[in-house]
């Protein structure tokens, strides 16, 4: 038996609603976790105790430092510990970025995410990429603003390709830039949440916040800006060698994708992907592989995107024999 003491403000963030964060730490490691008076007692083998105390010890780090204890850490902590990799959480946590409009904190949630922000600082172009939910853009998006508000670059830059995500949306109504709108809501949600819907307004109405479709690219250079492609496996080569060859002096490059989510017609080829292979060993371009490990959204979406990883690649194994 293992015995943990924990003040006693942060048992309920530990704990979660209704015991729930313990319950899922109970059944990953066959253990049972009894609290008396702050004293926390773990029931169960030598390993299992040692791994369960391992991550309520980390849970009650992040509790300290002011952080909601979610499923989605418990659930990091759990794999963390089962793959014998200790402090993930908490070094994660030490990366601060910025703060929402709201005063959330914004930090990396996972080790490759972490990773991810820490090749942003170090590289001008990087290309992270990754299934939905693993924050690729909000990342992004949250280091371009805190380095436009800190006077590093002059203007911030967003676009994405406008092609429709496996459905025909037909003719819109509207001018140009309503028409472009639904395919560019996902930057303005997270430009809001961060920046502020007033702040963002007026930095877009002097031209120093740009979103535009990346056909809007051509025939410019880009120049002391913070420049973020969102949804490049929608790119063709040639629209990629466009916008890769529109950077100009002092310019930071965050190019964002999930390769196995193309809507491009059937048979063309993903700009994305010819770049991966052609840049593959250019020096000051880095690429960041974030996996279903890094999803931080609901604990089922992370679920959703193993499953799909696991059935592509039988039907890889499939095609190969």
């Amino acid at each position: 038996m293992d015995e943990l003491i924990i003040e006693q403000q942060h048992l309920r963030n530990i704990f979660g609603p209704f015991d729930g964060h313990v319950k899922i730490i109970e059944k990953a490691f066959n253990t049972t976790v009894v609290e008396r008076d702050g004293r926390v007692r773990i029931l169960g083998d030598e390993n299992a105790r040692k791994r369960c105390a391992c991550v309520l010890n980390e849970l009650y780090e992040l509790s300290k430092r002011g952080n909601t204890i979610t499923d989605q850490q418990v659930d990091y902590s759990i794999e963390m510990q089962s793959m014998d990799i200790t402090d993930s959480l908490l070094s994660a946590d030490e990366t601060m970025i910025c703060h929402t409009v709201n005063g959330k904190s914004v930090k990396p949630k996972t080790l490759g995410q972490k990773e991810y922000v820490e090749a942003i600082k170090k590289n001008m172009i990087v290309f992270g990429l990754g299934p939905a939910g693993t924050g690729k853009t909000y990342l992004a998006m949250a280091m371009a603003i805190t380095a436009f508000k800190k006077e590093e670059v002059s203007r911030i830059i967003l676009t994405r390709p406008a092609i429709e995500a496996g459905e025909k949306l037909g003719f819109l109504p509207g001018d140009l830039q309503s028409k472009v709108d639904p395919y560019l809501r996902p930057l303005y949600d997270a430009l809001h949440q961060i920046m502020g819907a007033e702040s963002f307004m007026r930095n877009m109405e002097k031209g120093l916040i740009e979103v535009a479709p990346l056909a809007y690219m051509r025939g410019r250079t880009l120049d002391n800006a913070y420049i973020i492609l969102d949804e490049a496996q929608n790119t063709t080569p040639e629209q990629m060698k466009m916008f890769l060859t529109r950077i100009g002096f002092g310019s930071k490059v965050i190019i964002t994708g999930d390769r196995t989510q193309k809507d491009l017609a059937a048979g063309s080829v993903s700009g994305l992907d010819v770049a991966v292979r052609v840049l593959a060993n250019v020096e000051d371009i880095a690429f960041c592989n974030l996996t279903s490990r890094d999803v931080v959204r609901h604990p089922l979406v992370q679920k959703i995107v193993k499953a799909y990883e696991s059935y592509e690649e039988k039907n890889r194994k499939k095609k190969t024999k």
